[in-house]
């Protein structure tokens, strides 16, 4: 009887992995994407643009150059886990200044990711490409892109919880019922 109420929850999970997408891998990761490049964007769209030149300190990005930097490596990171030529034409980073523009910026490369997510198979995702002169599974460079989205955005989530600012991610709303963090 032990044994049985032991196995129950295994049955249950084995039952539900069959009705898993026809590419489980590649299908979770553009979901986990979506998710993410959207609190990304809304965070930049909730900062007033007075605070796009804050940085906390002398040796850090500005808010609007981590905005560009996010963009600007989208870029890299999916056309390289789609073996395509970057379609960006420039740094945002290093060239755009106001919100109005990083903003455009960021949405211009989460549209261009969104759809390198979308296309990719999990066949696709284990062929390998390079990246930084090393191989590396496609899918691992996408998995790569949305590290990095994460690491910029707990910086952005600092930098606005400095200015008295609640991050998206820690707004109250009807999935968040604990409020604001």
């Amino acid at each position: 009887l032990l044994f049985a109420a032991l196995t129950a929850p295994i049955i249950v999970l084995a039952q539900a992995s069959s009705s898993a997408p026809a590419n489980p891998i590649s299908t979770s990761q553009s979901k986990m994407y979506v998710m993410l490049s959207g609190i990304v964007v809304a965070a930049a769209d909730k900062m007033p643009e007075a605070n796009y030149a804050f940085k906390p300190a002398p040796d850090v990005r500005t808010f609007g150059q981590l905005v560009g930097h996010v963009a600007d490596a989208q870029y890299y990171f999916c056309s390289s886990g789609a073996g395509e030529t970057s379609p960006s034409t420039g740094s945002a980073e290093k060239t755009k200044t106001s919100k109005a523009d990083l903003v455009a910026a960021l949405k211009e490369s989460v549209a261009y990711c969104t759809k390198v997510y979308a296309a990719m198979t999990d066949a696709k995702g284990s062929e390998m490409t390079k990246m930084m002169n090393m191989d590396f599974a496609r899918m691992t460079v996408l998995s790569a892109n949305v590290a990095h989205d994460y690491e910029h955005y707990g910086n952005m989530a600092t930098y606005m919880r400095i200015k008295g600012i609640v991050p998206p991610s820690s707004e109250k709303s009807s999935s968040n019922t604990e409020g604001q963090k």
